[in-house]
């Protein structure tokens, strides 16, 4: 039996998902801080939509290294949940961390502001000049959460171009797919699990592919990862590489949902 670990918010996964089990009826889904489930009894645990764990990383932490076989793997979780893990990836978006009690500093131009530590844009928000105030506003909630603060430029492009996620199981790429832009001028930070998206299908260009496939080749033993670009003035950028929880799309890539079940079959 395979488990998908999932959260309280979503106790039969994400939607998308649905696609998932269909492939692979003999997994189900569990809630991965219940205290009733044995994780041992699963043959392999995948971590899915366990999107909560934000502000407690560390008991998120000692969960995955406590469950006996998942993936992808605790050392490759407790890196990919702190974002600061940027800074030691080629081609990654320009980026300055503001640790508690450090001093906030507007850049020039659009910015955005978000915790090393976040997942589905929340406690996210994109300011510009004369936000000053509000900006430090938001930095200063996410240090009173024990949280880094990251501060980045904001992609003019995304308003047109949205996003491209590119999707490889088992180090080959499945899809992609493009999303549109999620922060809006003057907007705050969600109060949702996750901040509502448009997702299409994208063929991405030759060099999106090509920066994509250098990074996901760094990781070809994991059963699963998401590369997250944006196109910045001279090309494209990473913008998140994501290992640990990412919704995979399978609606917009036709068998994808079968490719990923059989990455998980082949480690069960």
């Amino acid at each position: 039996m395979i488990g998908l670990a999932t959260c309280a918010a979503f106790p039969d996964g994400d939607p998308d998902d649905a696609h998932l089990t269909a492939a692979l009826p003999e997994a189900r889904f569990a809630i991965w801080d219940d205290p009733a489930v044995d994780w041992a009894a699963f043959d392999i645990v995948v971590i899915r939509s366990t999107w909560d764990y934000q502000e407690r990383r560390d008991q998120f932490l000692e969960w995955v290294h406590s469950v006996p076989r998942i993936i992808n793997p605790p050392e490759i979780v407790e890196w990919n949940t702190d974002k600061r893990y940027l800074g030691e990836l080629p081609g990654a978006v320009h980026t300055e961390y503001v640790e508690p009690g450090g001093v906030f500093a507007a850049p020039v131009g659009e910015y955005v502001v978000k915790p090393t530590v976040s997942a589905g844009s929340r406690h996210t928000a994109r300011f510009g000049p004369g936000e000053e105030a509000r900006a430090a506003g938001l930095v200063a909630a996410i240090h009173e959460g024990g949280r880094t603060a990251m501060v980045q430029p904001y992609v003019a492009s995304v308003d047109e171009l949205g996003e491209t996620a590119l999707l490889y199981f088992d180090g080959v790429f499945s899809h992609a797919i493009r999303k549109g832009p999620i922060l809006r001028p003057g907007a705050e930070p969600t109060s949702e699990v996750f901040a509502a998206e448009e997702i299409e299908q994208r063929d991405p260009p030759a060099d999106e592919r090509a920066l994509a496939d250098a990074i996901a080749a760094r990781f070809s033993e994991l059963a699963y990862v998401r590369v997250d670009l944006v196109r910045g003035p001279d090309g494209p950028q990473l913008l998140e590489l994501e290992l640990t929880e990412p919704s995979l799309f399978f609606e917009q890539g036709p068998g994808s949902a079968e490719r990923f079940a059989a990455a998980i079959r082949r480690r069960a």
